[in-house]
């Protein structure tokens, strides 16, 4: 038998696939709505944003579902969406199955990647459903009676999924429901649904649950699904309840429902997975997630005008020889750099020198080295994966020590069986002993090899059902040069009486217990952006002044909440006697003083003798008041006359 290294680890298709983590999820995201079409989910009520109309959660639901799409179709366009619905007495009509769909489960939206014309479509369907209320109920009957076990359906997901998702995708369901407990009294369908709920996750399919709750009729988590749906991904598998799940999780009413799948929307893909060696021959595996990424704008893609249509123009890059103008195999080219001009004086015996144990390179010209040398220079010849050093007193990391962003990282079970127990064992212990860990890492095959602080992370759980997952932080650790002494310039200070006057609005204008959600104001210029997309994709009119900006201060509420403190603290600096003074800290050198008093100025100004300051005071004077400096001497000195006349 070979030994466990050997055929405990997957092995890899491809080298160079090593040098892309998203390989390890998948470039692609798969998302299955899975809605409840029971009696509760068709039962009309007002609707909160179009007047005179009727709604329901389903047609909540399938509106949310439509949203998502269409943001996909600008964000995501390689992804893939599906939706279906359960507890309706409707029959597939397509058989294209290689398992046969559940009696009660209606595939209305097969999983496929996103396109304009499948949402256009259920965008005529919710449309015809807001005229007509029994629309939904007459085209998806729901179920008289006993319900279909909720095992069916995850077992109806699973085939849904696994006939129509890429292999390498991230794969979700959505679940969507409003009954609390759909099997009273069962413990045979709820082992069975727990049962089967095990098999989707086991293969690689995430349940994300949003469970729609109305004061008319809570939601108690309890009742069912905290038994069925285990919480904590870092429960040991011989633990006979893992954790169950929170009463407060998922919970939301059906006028949010939107607003919170935007939250576990994106995926959560891996920007690696690496061995995790903790000793010699002792090795875990580990998934790395960025926390903060900067959000950009999509790929954009090349067309070709055929006149009657616009086709994809298919890029590569290839490589010229400019002298013969033929294509150069890539694996041919070298990469060199150059050593500089030989010494005046060289004789013959000195125009070679040793650039490397087996080459020499004539002074003047440049050596020359393989794209594998290159990368050997770059890792050391090391492979991707974090071997841990030791550990340091969590006190002893400091503040300035994080010079970017740090990676999340969780244990991957796929890689390495008992990755799990093993990070949860080491995790606790440091949390234990309030140490740190130091890793060297190499998270890519052509990335720099960096030492990292590896700091633990407990989980908590906070009010509402978010929560914070147990892992480490990697804080990247600089090297001496990244290290630099911060320049400390002393400025003018403001007084007590200006501190207090602004602290007083600053205090009313403070958001505070945490009701800033970020993702409620998305970047402007990005929404923008997408907003036309868009409206190009699906053939809309573009109304640029409908366009709400977000993030534009709320004026009104600001003068409203905070107008007479801020004119209090005007009128504090403006009584300051530093108001007045400038001083400049530009450059190295040390320069002229070219403030100017105000007193000495008015002064000035009514003896007429403005003109003896000169052009670099005046200049100053009118750029600290918000003026023009353009033009000669007289200008300035009548443009400064002007200020003080009316001020």
């Amino acid at each position: 038998m070979p030994p466990f290294d050997d055929w405990n680890v997957i092995d890899e298709e491809e080298e160079d696939d090593l040098q892309d983590g998203s390989f390890f999820e998948g470039k692609r995201d798969v998302i299955l709505f899975c809605i409840d079409c029971s009696e509760s989910m068709h039962e009309l009520r007002e609707d909160p944003v179009y007047e005179d109309v009727k709604t329901s959660h389903l047609l909540t639901s399938l509106d949310a579902a439509m949203q998502i799409q269409k943001k996909k179709v600008i964000v995501g366009p390689n992804d893939s969406v599906g939706i279906l619905l359960f507890n309706t007495t409707r029959p597939n009509e397509v058989k294209g199955y290689a398992s046969e769909i559940k009696k009660n489960c209606f595939v209305y939206q097969p999983i496929a990647p996103v396109s304009a014309p499948t949402i256009q479509e259920l965008i005529r369907l919710l449309d015809e459903a807001r005229e007509d209320p029994d629309l939904l109920r007459s085209t998806f009957p729901p179920v008289q009676g006993k319900k279909m076990p909720m095992g069916d359906v995850f077992t109806s997901c699973n085939w849904v999924i696994r006939d129509g998702a890429p292999k390498t995708a991230s794969k979700r369901v959505f679940l969507i429901t409003d009954d609390d407990n759909p099997h009273p009294n069962s413990k045979q369908l709820l082992t069975s649904s727990r049962t089967t709920l095990i098999d989707l996750t086991q293969a690689g399919t995430q349940v994300e649950p949003f469970f729609i709750s109305t004061p008319e009729k809570p939601f108690d988590p309890t009742k069912f699904y905290s038994s069925v749906m285990p919480s904590n991904a870092l429960a040991d598998e011989g633990d006979e309840d893992p954790g169950i799940l929170p009463a407060s999780i998922s919970i939301t009413r059906i006028d949010d429902l939107l607003s919170q799948m935007r939250f576990h929307e994106v995926p959560k893909r891996a920007i690696f997975s690496i061995p995790f060696e903790l000793g010699k021959g002792f090795v875990i595996g580990v998934k790395g997630y960025g926390l903060i990424t900067e959000q950009k704008k999509g790929s954009y893609k090349y067309f070709v005008d055929l006149g009657d249509r616009m086709e994809v123009a298919n890029s590569r890059t290839v490589y010229l020889d400019e002298d013969r103008q033929v294509e150069v195999d890539r694996n041919k080219i070298v990469l060199g750099g150059k050593l500089g001009a030989a010494p005046a004086d060289a004789g013959e015996d000195d125009d070679e020198m040793s650039m490397a144990a087996s080459r020499t390179v004539k002074a003047g010209h440049k050596p020359f080295y393989t794209a594998e040398e290159i990368r050997s220079f770059r890792t050391f010849d090391l492979e991707p994966g974090l071997k841990l050093l030791g550990f340091k007193n969590k006190g002893e990391l400091a503040f300035e020590d994080n010079i970017k962003h740090s990676l999340f990282i969780h244990p991957d079970e796929l890689k390495y069986s008992g990755s799990k127990r093993t990070f949860s064992a080491l995790l606790q212990k440091m949390l234990e002993k309030n140490k740190i860990g130091l890793v060297l890492a190499l998270t890519r095959r052509n990335a720099t090899p960096v030492f990292c602080a590896m700091v633990p992370q407990a989980e908590t759980v906070e009010e509402g059902g978010w929560s914070e997952p147990a892992g480490f932080h990697l804080v990247f650790l600089p090297f001496a040069d990244d290290i630099r002494a911060a320049p400390i310039d002393e400025a003018l200070r403001a007084s007590e009486e200006v501190k207090t006057a602004a602290r007083a609005w600053v205090d009313r204008l403070c958001v505070k217990n945490g009701a800033y959600p970020p993702d409620s104001y998305p970047n402007p210029a990005l929404a923008y952006h997408n907003a036309q997309l868009q409206a190009s994709a699906f053939r809309e009119e573009f109304d640029a002044e409908s366009f709400e900006d977000l993030t534009r201060p709320k004026y009104d509420m600001i003068h409203k909440r905070a107008g007479p403190l801020l004119k209090q603290w005007k009128q504090a600096l403006m009584n300051d006697e530093n108001i007045n003074s400038v001083i400049v800290t530009t450059g190295s050198k040390r320069k002229a003083d070219i403030s100017v008093d105000e007193a000495d100025l008015r002064s000035k100004y009514e003896s007429g003798t403005l003109g003896k300051l000169r052009v670099d005071q005046l200049k100053e004077l009118l750029k600290s008041k918000g003026l023009s400096t353009s033009g000669r001497k007289a200008d300035l000195v009548e443009r400064v006359g002007e200020w003080l006349e009316k001020n």
